[in-house]
């Protein structure tokens, strides 16, 4: 198992993650169309060519979701009650296909349940950043974590 326990966390702890993904033309094709996304920013080479970006933006869904994706091994894989919400979801700047993403995140908040005593909350900063060193996503994420077992 390589998430943690809630125990096992501190404010302040900070993560590079290991994976890191090159986004391809799939990667925005599947997820704009599996989501009903017919934005022409993300599908049509013409249209997007003609916006101020020059070419197609990989859409925001599928950016928040590898971040998302790619912290679970490291926080939350084994030990996860549930998932209790993401907040200030932001886009400081465009992916683009192509781009090489890599992900941080820092544990921002602690606190004991207050209705399941074997269990705590955990709240994220995630952070996705592409080759240029520029961050291209962050969010806050909330977890419930089992506690260690006795």
């Amino acid at each position: 198992m390589a998430g943690r326990f809630f125990d096992e966390w501190q404010v302040g702890d900070r993560l590079r993650h290991d994976i890191t993904r090159t986004v391809t033309e799939t990667d925005n094709l599947l997820i704009s169309t599996l989501t009903h996304n017919p934005q022409p920013l993300h599908l049509d080479h013409e249209a997007a060519r003609e916006s101020e970006f020059g070419r197609p933006l990989v859409n925001s869904c599928f950016t928040f979701s590898l971040l998302v994706g790619v912290s679970v091994a490291d926080t939350t894989l084994g030990t996860l009650v549930a998932n209790l919400g993401y907040d200030e979801v932001r886009f400081p700047k465009p992916v683009f296909v192509g781009d090489t993403l890599t992900c941080e995140s820092e544990v921002t908040g602690l606190r004991e349940s207050k209705s399941r005593p074997d269990a705590g909350i955990v709240t994220w900063e995630h952070r996705a950043i592409n080759q240029r060193g520029e961050t291209v996503c962050t969010m806050k994420r909330s977890a419930l974590l089992r506690k260690r077992p006795a």
